[in-house]
């Protein structure tokens, strides 16, 4: 999976937002707490707004702010709103994508990977990654060494 800098920019967004637990927040105090280009986290704020994560609004109390308990907000939601879908192939989802002869069972792979980013994507909320409180399966998942290990290509 490639994880792009919108949607990076995005969570990391949102958690800052979290933390601040509602009260609003200026976008270059946001863009500074979260150590991000100021323009490029004001078009992502614009996507995350019209995507309904986050609430805006102008003048000297204004700012940005959750639009829902950032436990209702899973990773999976900020990444759909900032990218898309979470798996697609050649811009397709999955079960859109067909093949034939030996690549007929590709189609399969392509969506049991959307079921596995699912399964971690959708289990982690923005309050998560706020609180530094991730669920015990991505603790159990990231614990073993071989999930820090690079894999390179064979013959190279």
């Amino acid at each position: 999976m490639h994880i792009t800098a919108r949607a990076d920019c995005a969570v990391r967004a949102l958690a800052e937002l979290a933390r601040e637990g509602g009260a609003p927040l200026k976008a270059d105090a946001l863009a500074k707490a979260a150590d991000l280009a100021p323009k490029f986290l004001e078009a992502v704020l614009a996507d995350l707004r019209h995507g309904g994560l986050v609430c805006s609004r102008r003048g000297p109390d204004g700012g940005y702010w959750l639009a829902r308990p950032a436990s209702e907000i899973s990773i999976a939601d900020v990444i759909r709103t900032a990218e898309g879908p979470l798996a697609s192939v050649r811009g397709e989802r999955p079960e859109d994508v067909t093949y034939s002869g030996a690549a007929v069972p590709l189609q399969q792979v392509w969506i049991a990977v959307r079921v596995n980013l699912r399964s971690v994507l959708e289990q982690v909320s923005v309050a998560d990654v706020a609180n530094d409180s991730l669920p015990a399966f991505v603790t159990d998942l990231t614990a073993d060494p071989g999930a820090w290990r690079r894999r390179e290509p064979e013959g190279e």
